[in-house]
C-alpha cells in the first residue's frame, strides 16, 4: 500500500511527497495506528460551499481582473476547491454595507460575483437563501435590528415575500436549491435579526410556507430549520418535525459559534436518520478569536470541519468567500476572517492559512465522496476517511499536537508509515 501525501504546516509551507519510511521499534506501530474500514460506509457528501454577501461582493467589485479570476478558479472551479453552492442573504446582514429590502443592492454587488463563480465553476451552482429578518413592517418591533418577532397576522405576507425572492433568482437564470426558515433563530443581534420558538417556526411552515411553495411548484427546493448553532440542534428537530411536517423538512442547518457538540449531530442522525446535517455558516470571529495567531485560527477550523463529517455532515458553508483587510466591511462592525482577504488599499489578494487548510480538505474530499469507518489512536489527532468518486481512498489528518507524530495506517491487512508533523494538515491519497 502507499501513500500520496500532501501535508501543510503551520507556517504555510507546503510538502508533497509519497509516504515517508518511519522506523516503528518492535510493538510501537500497534501504538500509532489508524484503522481503515471502507466496507462500512456512511452519508455521501454534497460538497463545500461559502456565502457571497454585499460586503463580499462590494470587495470583489474593488479587484482587478487577474485576482478576480484567480479567485473564483480558486473557489469554483474543478481544478480548485470546486465549492457547489452558496449562501446568500435575503435582504441585508451584517456583512452589509447598510440595511437594504430588495434586489437593487443584490443586483450591484452579489449577482456579478455570482455570475463569475458559475463561469469558473463551469455550471450552474447551488443557492441557499437565508433570510436574517422580514421587512421591518411585519415585525413586533418595527426595525431589522434587534431581534423582535414577525407578526402571526403577516405570516402568510411573510411566506409569499419569501417565494418572490426565489422566484427573482430563478428569473434571472439561477438554482436555488434550499432555503433556511431563519438565519440564527435564537440570537437577538445588533444588526438584522429575528427571534422565533420551536412552535411558531412549526406553525410558520406547516401552514403557510411550505403550502405557499407548493402551491408556486417550489416544493422542490430543500428548506432547513435553525441556522444557528450545534447545542440545539436536536431539540430544534424534535420541535418541528412530526408526522405533518416531515416531508416539509429536508435537514437541519447549524454554526459552530458555541463549540464542538459533535454529539448532538450523532444524537440527530440516530433520531432522525433521514435528515441532512449541514454547516451552513461558520468564521472565525475578530471579537472572540486571536486572529494573530494563524495556525491557531486555522486548526479550530480544521478541527471543526473534520469532527462534523466523521458525524454525518453532508455539506459545508464558509461564511464570506472575501472580505477586505479589516475583516469587512460590516455596517455594525461585527469583523472576522476569511480564507481570502483583499487589501483595498495595496491592491492584493492574500489567501489565509485558514483558506489553506481549508482547501486541503476540499480537494481531497469531493462532491459524491462516501465516508468510510475509521479509527485513530488519539485525540490529539482528527481524521477522516472518504472512498472518492474515481474509486480512490482519501484521509485527512489534522495534527493538533505541538510534537510530530508518527502514524501507521492499515486498510485490508496492508500498512504504510508515514508522519504528520507538527501543526499540519495532512491529506493522503491511499493507492
Amino acid at each position: 500500500m502507499e501513500m500520496h501525501l500532501n501535508t501543510l504546516y503551520g507556517s504555510g509551507a507546503w510538502d508533497e511527497k509519497f509516504s515517508q519510511s518511519v522506523l516503528f521499534h518492535a510493538g510501537e506501530s500497534e501504538n500509532r495506528v489508524i484503522n481503515l474500514y471502507p466496507e462500512a460506509e456512511y452519508q455521501t457528501f454534497e460538497g463545500f460551499g461559502g456565502a457571497i454577501t454585499e460586503a463580499a461582493g462590494y470587495v470583489y467589485a474593488q479587484m482587478g481582473e487577474s485576482d478576480k479570476k484567480a479567485l473564483m478558479q480558486a473557489y469554483f472551479s474543478p481544478e480548485g476547491m470546486n465549492y457547489q453552492f452558496v449562501r446568500i442573504p435575503i435582504d441585508s446582514c451584517d456583512f452589509s454595507l447598510g440595511q437594504y429590502e430588495g434586489f437593487t443592492r443584490v443586483e450591484k454587488y452579489i449577482i456579478p460575483m455570482l455570475r463569475d463563480a458559475e463561469k469558473a465553476h463551469g455550471e450552474r451552482l447551488g443557492i441557499m437563501l437565508a433570510p436574517w429578518s422580514p421587512p421591518a413592517k411585519w415585525k413586533t418591533n418595527g426595525i431589522r435590528q434587534f431581534g423582535g418577532a414577525l407578526k402571526r397576522e403577516h405570516y402568510g405576507d411573510y411566506a409569499a415575500y419569501l417565494c418572490d425572492n426565489i422566484a427573482w433568482y430563478k428569473a434571472q437564470g439561477f438554482c436555488v436549491t434550499r432555503l433556511s426558515l431563519q438565519n440564527e433563530a435564537h440570537a437577538v443581534q445588533t444588526w438584522d435579526s429575528c427571534v422565533w420558538t420551536a412552535g411558531e417556526q412549526k406553525e410558520f411552515l406547516r401552514d403557510y410556507m411550505y403550502p405557499e411553495m407548493v402551491k408556486r411548484g417550489l416544493d422542490d427546493i430543500e428548506i432547513y430549520l435553525w441556522d444557528h448553532n450545534k447545542e440545539r440542534v436536536y431539540e430544534w428537530l424534535r420541535d418541528v418535525v412530526d408526522e405533518d411536517t416531515d416531508k416539509m423538512v429536508s435537514g437541519i442547518a447549524f454554526h459552530w459559534y458555541s463549540g464542538d457538540h459533535f454529539e448532538a449531530l450523532d444524537l440527530c442522525r440516530e433520531r432522525f436518520p433521514t435528515k441532512k446535517l449541514m454547516i451552513s455558516e461558520s468564521c472565525i470571529e475578530y471579537y472572540k478569536f486571536d486572529i494573530s495567531d494563524a495556525f491557531g485560527s486555522a486548526e479550530k477550523f480544521s478541527h471543526e470541519i473534520i469532527g462534523d463529517l466523521n458525524c454525518g455532515m453532508v455539506a459545508f458553508g464558509d461564511w464570506n468567500i472575501l472580505l477586505d483587510e479589516n475583516g469587512g466591511p460590516n455596517y455594525v462592525g461585527n469583523y472576522c476572517l476569511a480564507p481570502f482577504m483583499y487589501d483595498t488599499k495595496a491592491h492584493k489578494l492574500t489567501e489565509t492559512l485558514l483558506g489553506k487548510y481549508v482547501e486541503v480538505i476540499a480537494k481531497a474530499i469531493p462532491a459524491g465522496s462516501v465516508r468510510i469507518a475509521a479509527t485513530k489512536y488519539s485525540d490529539d489527532i482528527d481524521a477522516t476517511a472518504w472512498k472518492r468518486p474515481d474509486g480512490k481512498i482519501v484521509l485527512v489528518m489534522l495534527n493538533r499536537e505541538n510534537k510530530n507524530s508518527p502514524v501507521c495506517v492499515r486498510l485490508n491487512g496492508e500498512e504504510a508509515d508515514a508522519i504528520l508533523w507538527q501543526e499540519s494538515i495532512t491529506s493522503a491519497i491511499i493507492e
